[in-house]
Formats: C-alpha cells, structure tokens, sequence
C-alpha cells in the first residue's frame, strides 16, 4: 500500500512551526525582563523625649536643726525643681513620715507644722527669706504620717500640678514649724520624713 506523503510533510511543517513560535515567545520573554530599573531607600529615625528631674538639685533640700528643736522653731528650705528634659513636664510633691523616736508614745510628725510657697514675691533673689510667695501651694497643716501637698501622685493632671519647661527651673520654699503650743509629749522625739517629686510628660496626658 503506498504511504501518503502529503500527510506526513503537512505535520512535520506544523511541528516545525510550533517549535519555532515556543523558541520565539521564549526570546520575547527574554527580552521583555531586560527593562531599566531604579530603587531608592531612606532612613526614619525615631528617639524619645525626656522627662528628668535634676536630682542633685533636688537632692540639696535642707530641712533640718538637729537636735534642738523646742516649741516656736521652724526651718525654711528652698529647692530648686530643674527639668532636665527634653520635654514639658509638671509635677507634684508628696511626704512620707517614720517615726524613728517617740519617747512619750506620740510621734514628732503629728506636731509638725508644713507649709509650701513658691519663690518669694518681695525678695525673690533670697528665693525664701520672705515666705511671702503665691499662690500658696499648701497651706499650714500637721504634717503627719503621709500628706500629698499639691499636684496629683498618679500620672495625671492635678489640682495644684507645676508645670516646668525643659531647661527651666521651679523655686519651691517649704517651712516646717513645730508650734509654740507643743507640750511635753513631743520631748525628744524623732521623726524621718521623706519628700517625693513626682514628674510626668504634659503634652498628650
């Protein structure tokens, strides 16, 4: 039987041609991928603000007569609240008191008068030689075993809060008095009172 020759050329020309368009489109592809390109980066850096109080300056609050203290004494210490930070800050101030000797069972701090001014308005240059500073932040009251004197303890706005710019200083004038009237139940006692300055951020609080 004679094989029909115009068949089998007809296929090979098709296979042909479709081997040739898979090795066209593979070139097309190629070439398609070598396309001018450009990338740029840039870095954002982030850092954090501060909020700090000048320790030292903090630290140099003097309250103190030793050992003498009799009915009518009082001492007036001056401090100055520093911001140290990056950031405006307000703060507030709060005692703690220990009784480290009561001889006669009554603790010193229940006698112990406080009182707490800002920076003199006659003579601020003496800072607290006047006592005459306002408004008033605390007014005259027993000291006692814990007292929050102005401002809020917690990280939030309070009554009586001082705000400090960064760079900037707050004069603060505490007295503490034991009265004239203070009997003799007080006699040689000793109380340790600790003073805390709370510092936080003002802007989104």
């Amino acid at each position: 039987m004679e094989v029909p020759t115009v068949n089998i050329k007809r296929k090979s020309t098709l296979l042909i041609l479709v081997a040739a368009l898979a090795v066209a489109s593979i070139g097309i592809g190629a070439v398609s991928l070598a396309v001018f390109t450009d990338t740029e980066t840039v870095d954002a850096t982030f850092t954090s603000g501060t909020i700090t109080l000048d320790a030292a300056k903090v630290g140099a609050l003097s309250l103190s007569l030793g050992d003498t203290w009799v009915p009518g004494d009082f001492v007036t210490g001056s401090v100055d609240v520093e911001n140290d930070g990056t950031n405006p800050l307000r703060y507030s101030l709060s005692t703690t008191t220990t009784d480290g000797n009561s001889p006669n069972g009554e603790p010193l701090s229940s006698a112990l008068v406080i009182e707490v001014r800002p920076v003199d308005a006659t003579t601020p240059v003496t800072k607290c030689n006047e006592f005459d500073g306002v408004p008033v932040l605390q007014a005259a009251e027993v000291l006692g075993a814990s007292n929050v004197m102005f401002g809020s303890v917690s990280p939030t706005v309070g009554t009586g809060d001082v705000t400090v710019a960064p760079g900037a200083t707050h004069v603060l004038c505490i007295r503490v008095s034991l009265p004239i009237a203070t009997d003799d139940t007080f006699q040689g006692a000793t109380s340790v009172t600790t003073f805390t300055f709370n510092a936080e951020q003002t802007e989104n609080n």
